[in-house]
């Protein structure tokens, strides 16, 4: 499945008896961008709930990935079952939804795609929506495979260091990742990790949107990233997912997610950090 489709795919196949369509919003996001539909959603749509029933809550680091057991249960109340075909969207554009992309990728599903635009560019369409509500769905089948490999943890970012087998980009803003302003959360220090290049999300999108294929390439050039193994990190592992899927649709890489990202690298002691 294409990992990004148009409001008008979806529209031609919302009858599809497999279609599951998913809605990860959030509450906030770190690019202070306004909600304008806040109490809108696509019709019939469940809700993912990202930071709550799809994080490991024992986890002190926010959004990090649940044990596989976790979420397949979780999707199973969902109704999602092995061969659901899966959208996914948030109400900004293009945010939370990639990181749900990620990890039903990382837990075997193929068949998830993310909206490009999401809720603004299907309102925008003038395609049908309804107020937020949560309705009872028959229980799915859902099965996790997960794949390890998805995902780097700390001692591996401090062996690539050494090794530079892979680049490490950072989403977060240019402030962040220079360290021109504190850090959202406490006990974090500033600046980025060692060697590390800066992309920051929003530059492979516009108006909710993903660049054209092009215009990505250019981007991804320009940082010298094309052709490279890459392991993405940003804040907390969420938009560090935008950028994973800006480099898939342009390359057929196998890219990583350090999902810890800079709220465990920025707390750890001794590691190497740059400004």
């Amino acid at each position: 499945m294409n990992p990004l489709v148009s409001v008008k795919w979806l529209s031609e196949h919302l009858n599809h008896p497999d279609l599951v369509i998913l809605d990860a919003s959030l509450e906030s996001n770190v690019a202070n961008i306004e909600v304008e539909f806040p109490n809108l959603q696509i019709k019939g749509v469940r809700f993912f709930d990202l930071k709550g029933r799809f994080s490991n809550l024992e986890n002190p680091l926010p959004n990090t990935l649940p044990n596989s057991e976790t979420f397949a249960k979780e999707c199973r109340k969902l109704g999602i079952n092995n061969n659901s075909l899966i959208v996914v969207y948030d109400n900004i554009g293009v945010y939370a939804s990639p990181r749900v992309w990620w990890m039903f990728k990382s837990m075997g599903h193929k068949n998830i795609a993310v909206l490009n635009g999401g809720l603004p560019e299907w309102i925008a369409n003038n395609f049908e929506t309804e107020e937020i509500q949560n309705k009872e769905v028959k229980e799915g089948n859902f099965k996790a495979r997960f794949h390890p490999e998805f995902k780097k943890n700390a001692s591996e970012i401090l062996k690539n260091i050494e090794s530079q087998k892979s680049v490490v980009v950072d989403a977060r803003s240019y402030e962040r990742f220079y360290g021109l302003k504190p850090e959202t959360r406490e006990n974090l220090k500033s600046g980025h990790i060692l060697g590390s290049v800066n992309l920051p999300f929003l530059e492979v999108l516009e108006n909710g949107k993903f660049l054209p294929k092009n215009e990505l390439v250019s981007v991804f050039k320009d940082k010298n990233l094309l052709n490279s193994s890459l392991i993405f990190t940003c804040g907390s592992g969420l938009t560090a997912c935008v950028l994973i899927l800006a480099s898939e649709l342009i390359e057929n890489n196998t890219n990583y997610l350090y999902d810890g990202s800079w709220t465990e690298w920025g707390q750890l002691e001794g590691v190497p950090i740059d400004k």
